[in-house]
């Protein structure tokens, strides 16, 4: 009796900076406890860091240290597929394929190209709220500014990255939901147009369960490397700890069962996360009855924060120095994906007419 074939689940994490205790939390927690049961894909997506133009030297180190934080993690490469988006050539030559049934008017009007491209020229979130108006101003404005093509073919690079490797589960955050929806639409005009069922569709894997929403120390909005309100897997105790006691809070409740303010929730949101229930019950009553100091809450959330990265940071650090063992993960990973990419690529030249005489 032959077993039962995995679905494949592909994630990847563009290298502009270490992971942090969202991704942890929201993300490579989570990896591990799936990669037994699934054929799971991890990557870093160096590629799609080009499209912020990095410095050269930190996009090549930022590579190598989301690796080790994957491994340090938990991920398996014995169970898991670990690689490096440009370690497989045949995703940019199926990039430019897919371009070719890819409208520019779709590549246009998504959320995070208008938001990307407003913030590259200067453009205030309110003007050119209008599609036309907005076209115009890309093509029209001369500041020496300039939004590059990269930044508006992000989507299909996306939708080649998951398509290549014919996965059909997908974890991504909410403000991805609309490029995975553009990949199922890519698939679908793919397989129309040549008359095949060649390019599955994928939908989001949400693990079975409530997606977990890490916040950020600055008293608003999730955890993100761009808004700076970080804690990393890599901080060291002593920055960890200036961190969480410098978070935003407020003058703290000033009457019994009094509502709690956005900073102070995401702590509460964090200490629930990290904490032990009776450490959480213990600040939870405090704050009801006004005898919270959040002082005490924030040392607390330091320490039990420290519990979990402490031997993730560990591990960081070994890995970092045993470059021979990253190449080796790295080498195999590569040899994996591209076994799969090279198959589909070729399925996909043969439908368009593009092979050899």
């Amino acid at each position: 009796m032959t077993e039962a074939k995995k679905e494949i689940v592909l994630s990847g994490i563009r290298s502009t900076g270490n992971l942090h205790l969202g991704n942890y939390f929201g993300a490579l927690r989570k990896f591990v406890a799936i990669q037994d049961d699934y054929d799971c894909n991890f990557f870093v997506a160096d590629l799609h860091a080009l499209t912020t133009n990095p410095d050269p030297r930190e996009l090549h180190a930022n590579v190598k240290n989301i690796v080790a934080e994957y491994l340090a993690a938990g991920i398996d490469p014995d169970k898991a597929t670990i690689f490096v988006q440009s370690d497989v050539p045949e995703v940019a030559e199926m990039y430019l394929l897919l371009n070719m049934h890819v409208g520019i008017g779709e590549l246009m009007r998504t959320v995070s190209f208008k938001d990307k491209a407003r913030k590259a020229l200067g453009l205030g979130s309110n003007e050119a709220e209008n599609d036309d108006d907005f076209a115009k101003e890309i093509v029209g404005r001369d500041t020496g500014k300039r939004v590059n093509a990269g930044l508006l073919t992000y989507p299909t690079l996306m939708a080649v990255d998951i398509l290549i490797q014919k996965a059909t589960k997908v974890p991504v955050g909410k403000d991805q939901l609309q490029h995975l929806e553009l990949t199922r639409r890519f698939a679908r005009r793919f397989n129309a147009f040549y008359g095949v069922d060649l390019l599955p569709e994928p939908y989001d894997f949400d693990f079975g369960g409530q997606p977990i929403k890490v916040p950020g120390l600055d008293g608003s909005g999730k955890m993100g490397k761009s808004e700076g309100n970080c804690i990393y897997l890599i901080d060291e105790p002593k920055a960890l700890r200036k961190k969480v006691m410098r978070a935003v809070t407020d003058e703290g409740p000033q009457e019994p069962n009094s509502p709690m303010s956005e900073p102070v929730a995401n702590l509460f949101t964090l200490l629930e996360l990290t904490s032990t229930p009776d450490v959480v019950a213990h600040f939870r009553e405090a704050y009801a009855d006004c005898s919270i100091r959040y002082g005490d809450l924030k040392k607390q959330l330091a320490e039990d924060i420290l519990n979990i990265t402490t031997p993730i940071r560990e591990r960081i650090n070994d890995i970092m120095a045993d470059e021979d063992y990253l190449r080796r993960v790295l080498a195999r990973g590569a040899e994996r994906a591209r076994e799969r990419a090279s198959k589909t690529l070729a399925e996909v030249r043969e439908v368009m007419g593009i092979r050899k005489f």
